[in-house]
């Protein structure tokens, strides 16, 4: 299985900690955002080859980062060539263009980059094997007016999901899709036919919700805590509260 980490992305809000500096390779703890992710992984989830889609300004940090890595996994950085947040491809976008450049064929997990997570993502691996199908996580947000600003499910008795909406005006539940997703072999490969029927290029959660109308797609609970790092402030707060991951 190849893993795309999506760390396209400019961090303005996070100047001037991010201005020559990507925020995946933001220190957290003992190592950076980047490092937890695919430290968890390698432990376990079936992981090949790490694909890093980086935007023009900051691939030349990420390969850095990638030659001082010793992995047993494979890790590729690719350039998109944006150089602005006014340029940027989307993320969606990205995949595909880490789908076309790499000829990847196989299973395809998706993630972004600059999230710390209290769980293993490993258990989400697991979770796509016993359901041999498209999968995605779902969180509960007790606040409906965040709700309005992201990926919103519902899912049947099976957690198969039913409905997925980004920012919806109404949205018909709190489940939330934070921003972790297993795709098959065949529906890895459908990215550029839902770019082509409209599907949106920005929010990465866009074409998992454009899948779950045209193949099964099922929404495992999230068995712990994320911590979106998106401002200054949240930085801060993981410096001083996140724990690590809880096995």
């Amino acid at each position: 299985m190849d893993c795309i980490i999506l760390a396209a992305g400019y961090a303005t809000r996070l100047y001037p900690l991010t201005e020559n500096t990507p925020k995946p390779l933001l220190p957290v703890c003992d190592k950076t955002i980047i490092d937890h992710l695919i430290s968890d992984l390698v432990t376990g989830g079936d992981i090949d080859r790490f694909v890093i889609v980086s935007n023009h300004k900051f691939a030349d940090n990420f390969k850095e980062w990638a030659n001082r890595s010793d992995y047993p996994a494979e890790i590729v950085v690719l350039d998109d060539g944006t150089e602005s947040n006014e340029t940027r491809l989307g993320a969606v976008a990205d995949i595909k263009f880490a789908v076309d450049n790499l000829g990847i064929e196989g299973d395809l997990m998706v993630i972004a980059g600059d999230n710390v997570l209290d769980f293993s993502l490993c258990k989400f691996v697991q979770y796509f094997k016993e359901k041999g199908a498209s999968c995605i996580m779902r969180y509960f947000e007790p606040d409906t007016e965040r709700c309005k600003s992201s990926g919103v499910i519902c899912t049947d008795d099976s957690d198969k999901v039913i409905s997925m909406e980004e920012k919806p005006e109404n949205p018909k539940s709190n489940w939330l899709a934070p921003p972790f997703y297993i795709y098959t072999a065949e529906d890895a490969k459908r990215v550029g036919e839902a770019l082509d029927s409209g599907c949106g290029k920005d929010a990465p959660g866009s074409f998992a919700a454009w899948l779950s109308v045209n193949s099964k797609v099922y929404a495992m609970e999230m068995p712990g805590s994320r911590y979106d790092i998106g401002n200054l402030a949240s930085y801060k707060s993981v410096q001083k509260n996140y724990k690590g991951i809880i096995r």
